[in-house]
């Protein structure tokens, strides 16, 4: 079974070190990782609540998706879209909205740190405090239930927005009755999830300490890394690795190998200037190919422009289709009538499973099959006719096709003159599976249902 591992970068700035680190680089190592469904985004709505430059928004989704790209993200491989481009996205953060109490958002760090700021200053609490950056983690939440991602990576200060969006999951879950979104676990690694800037702070844009990633060229990165804030040691005085950002800067891009021998070296009384070289070097010999790849892509934006555009195609193959499960879940369901159940059906069944016949929002026909306790038990592929659809509905309804169910790997399909018509959920183990077969089984009075 897959492991669906999700995550995004606000487009508000243009991307550091920290960020390569923290959070691009092991979202694109996770991706070549087998039995993973990677699924990585521009979080251009994010970059609203704090960026009100549309200039800078816009440049800052380009050198993003530029990064990612240079970085090595294979697109063919991953779902690679930004958020912008998913409409059911904001949808869902509506909905997730209604369930959410606002006494978890006035937990929320970021929304706490501005009316402490707020008050040590003897204005109003929310003061300059929009509704976007209350909201933040709902929107954050909606990202991560869309797809249902298994695993986010995510920097420690990340870390409470993921436990709100399991409590959101969870409500919304116990609200409607079944297990609509899986509860998505945090995955950190543990020695670069945070990287020191030029002051020993957080590596931050808020801070004005950040070292470029591709930004200008190999001298930009070179005279950042001479700006690094270190102690007042002399040549030759050892040195303490454990309270040096050089050393963690240098620990979190080499092998362990490397790492153990610049901590000797600095032990050893290594002058703070060579300490910075080594790191600039050790950095570049990593950066330099990236960086090269980078900049042929913001040469050519339009190339950009078209693998965002099939990232986000392929995204919405899934938001669309759970978007309607989700609107039919909380009552915002289109009234139609369902086919009725032909005689037969009804004397080997003796259930009250249906089928409902519907459009979807790309124009296909399809029908589900619903089972007597209101569980969806199958949902049909599109149909550009109707009619085909009602063949199908009444092929399944009749028997006259046998035992036509199987089970393929979590799921279980309707495969009818060798085609799938219809599969049902994913289930959650092969128990489940089996049991949602038999299941279905019963709703259509298949041989060996009882």
């Amino acid at each position: 079974m897959s492991i669906r591992v999700l995550t995004g970068i606000t487009t508000s700035g243009t991307p550091h070190l920290g960020n390569w680190a923290g959070a691009i680089r092991p979202a694109i190592n996770a991706s070549t990782q087998p039995g993973t469904d990677a699924f990585y985004f521009m979080a251009d709505y994010h970059a609203l609540i704090k960026c009100d430059d549309p200039a800078r928004v816009a440049r800052s989704r380009l050198e993003i998706a530029a990064t990612w790209l240079a970085g090595g993200l294979d697109p063919e491989r991953v779902t690679f879209y930004r958020q912008s481009d998913i409409p059911e996205i904001p949808e869902l953060c509506w909905i997730l909205t209604c369930v959410t109490a606002k006494g978890l958002m006035n937990r929320a760090h970021a929304y706490k740190a501005s009316v402490d700021q707020n008050t040590a200053k003897g204005v109003e609490p929310d003061d300059g405090i929009t509704m976007g950056l209350f909201s933040y983690p709902i929107l954050m939440a909606a990202d991560i239930l869309m797809f249902n991602a298994n695993k986010v990576p995510v920097g420690r200060d990340q870390i409470q927005h993921l436990e709100m969006a399991r409590d959101i999951a969870q409500r919304f879950n116990h609200l409607y009755g079944r297990e609509f979104f899986v509860l998505p676990e945090v995955a950190i690694e543990e020695s670069v999830a945070t990287l020191p800037g030029l002051d020993g702070r957080k590596m931050s844009k808020s801070y004005n300490n950040t070292i470029p990633l591709f930004e200008g060229d190999a001298k930009s990165l070179r005279a950042a890394i001479m700006r690094i804030v270190t102690d007042s040691r002399q040549p030759g005085e050892p040195k303490d690795p454990d309270n040096s950002h050089l050393f963690t800067i240098y620990r979190a891009f080499s092998t362990e190998d490397e790492a153990a021998s610049f901590r000797a070296e600095l032990e050893s009384g290594m002058g703070w200037g060579d300490a910075k070289e080594a790191l600039y070097q050790r950095l570049e010999r990593d950066i330099a190919p990236m960086r090269e790849r980078y900049q042929a892509l913001m040469a050519h934006p339009e190339r950009i422009e078209d693998i965002l555009q099939a990232g986000g195609e392929k995204a919405r193959k899934l938001a669309t289709p759970f978007m309607a499960e989700l609107r039919d879940a909380v009552g915002l369901r289109r009234h139609t009538a369902a086919p009725a159940p032909s005689k037969s059906s009804n004397k080997k069944s003796g259930k009250t499973a249906r089928f409902v016949s519907f459009r979807d929002e790309d124009g296909q026909f399809r029908f589900r099959l619903v089972g007597a306790d209101g569980q969806e038990l199958l949902r049909s592929r599109g149909f550009a006719d109707p009619k085909a659809a009602g063949a199908f509905v009444q092929r399944l309804q009749s028997g006259s096709d046998g035992d036509c169910l199987q089970a393929d790997g979590l799921q279980i399909k309707a495969v009818l003159d060798g085609e799938t018509i219809a599969e049902g959920p994913v289930a959650r183990d092969e128990a489940e599976r089996d049991a949602l077969l038999q299941q279905t089984r019963v709703a259509l009075g298949l041989p060996n249902g009882g």
